[in-house]
């Protein structure tokens, strides 16, 4: 027969009443008891830290420290010759007010004020550079340089590209020189030709004038025939040229400026400026004939046609009419009534540019204001 080998049951850890703590050899104090529960997870065997060489081995708790605003205040030190106290710096959390500030005499901050007293100005200006800035007209760069198509253009006699075009072809002279690279800058000692003539850079005009009947819109004629330049010969000491224009027989509003640029602009017909005009016929205006126009009318320069066009007033009287166009083509308005049979009696250019004669008799001119400037700007 043979025995029985099976181990006999030797009860759970838990039952086991626990083992004496062993003392510590040198201090004689009882050691800690690790549980399991310390115990790092991983399959290697649980080993203390040993304490660096030096460092002391017995487990100090750091001391409670109170927050910043429970302790006092430090004592102020002494001055190095006097025996007053030093002033305190005041902190952040201490004053209501943020930003900067200067103290008063009972110790508080108060906030900087816009308008100092007299004996402590403040200056809001700018420190001065030491870089010299070029004085005199605008347009010329920091370093006291212009670009000679710019200068041109700014002379007011053409736009920019236009001022390609010259310097290309070897129309514009510096200093007695012709010049045709374009790119070319100059300085305000340098001086600049063109057709025989010193161009200048002027200050901006815009003038508008309600042209009446028997003017041409031309700067010099050679038949001595009445101009528009002898309606505004005093106007302004700058020379300004006229945008567009307007036939002898029509009367109405007409601009004029020295800015290049703007009045290439108003005049191409790719920014579609609006021209109204108010038409006066020989006859009554058929309702065909208007819708002929709005749909096109074959001319010898092209097709054309209105933007819009309406009787004016109730539209009992049919012989006049207003018609709105943005095209710049010669007595456009005339030729397309006359290629329909009808002839212009009266023709009066009431609006140009959101610019209208309000205000402005026939014969007379005015300053635009700067808003109507900006306006033509904005175009």
């Amino acid at each position: 027969e043979g025995t029985d080998r099976s181990s006999t049951y030797k009860g759970s850890r838990d039952d086991k009443p626990s083992r004496p703590w062993k003392k510590d050899e040198e201090s004689g104090a009882p050691r800690e008891r690790h549980y399991s529960d310390d115990k790092p997870s991983g399959d290697r065997p649980y080993k203390g830290r040993k304490p660096e060489s030096g460092a002391d081995d017995t487990y100090k708790p750091r001391s409670y420290r109170k927050p910043e605003s429970d302790q006092p205040a430090r004592p102020r030190k002494p001055e190095d010759i006097s025996d007053a106290p030093r002033e305190r710096r005041a902190r952040k959390e201490d004053s209501t007010h943020q930003g900067t500030g200067r103290r008063r005499e009972d110790g508080e901050y108060s906030p900087k004020r816009k308008f100092q007293d007299k004996d402590e100005p403040v200056s809001h200006r700018r420190e001065k550079s030491d870089i010299p800035r070029p004085k005199g007209d605008k347009g010329y760069g920091k370093d006291g340089t212009i670009r000679l198509n710019k200068f041109i253009a700014n002379s007011g006699i053409c736009s920019r590209r236009e001022a390609d075009h010259l310097i290309e072809s070897g129309a514009v002279s510096i200093n007695g020189k012709v010049v045709t690279e374009l790119g070319t800058k100059i300085t305000r000692d340098d001086k600049v030709q063109f057709g025989g003539e010193t161009l200048n850079i002027e200050k901006k005009v815009y003038l508008l004038l309600n042209k009446p009947k028997g003017y041409i819109t031309t700067v010099d004629d050679p038949q001595d025939r009445n101009t528009v330049m002898m309606l505004i010969k005093d106007a302004c000491k700058e020379r300004i040229y006229p945008v567009g224009r307007l036939d002898r027989n029509t009367s109405g509003l007409l601009l004029f400026t020295n800015d290049g640029e703007t009045a290439k602009k108003l005049t191409h017909p790719g920014h579609k400026v609006r021209k109204v005009y108010h038409v006066e016929l020989n006859k009554s205006l058929s309702k065909p004939d208007m819708m002929q126009l709005t749909e096109g009318i074959e001319l010898e320069d092209g097709i054309m046609t209105v933007d819009e066009i309406a009787y004016t007033g109730s539209g009992d009287d049919k012989k006049n009419i207003g018609v709105v166009i943005h095209s710049g083509r010669n007595r456009v308005v005339r030729r397309m009534f006359e290629s329909l049979e009808y002839e212009v009696v009266k023709l009066d250019r009431v609006a140009f540019a959101n610019l209208t004669k309000k205000d402005l008799p026939r014969g007379r001119w005015r300053m635009l204001e700067q808003s109507e400037v900006n306006m033509l700007l904005m175009l």
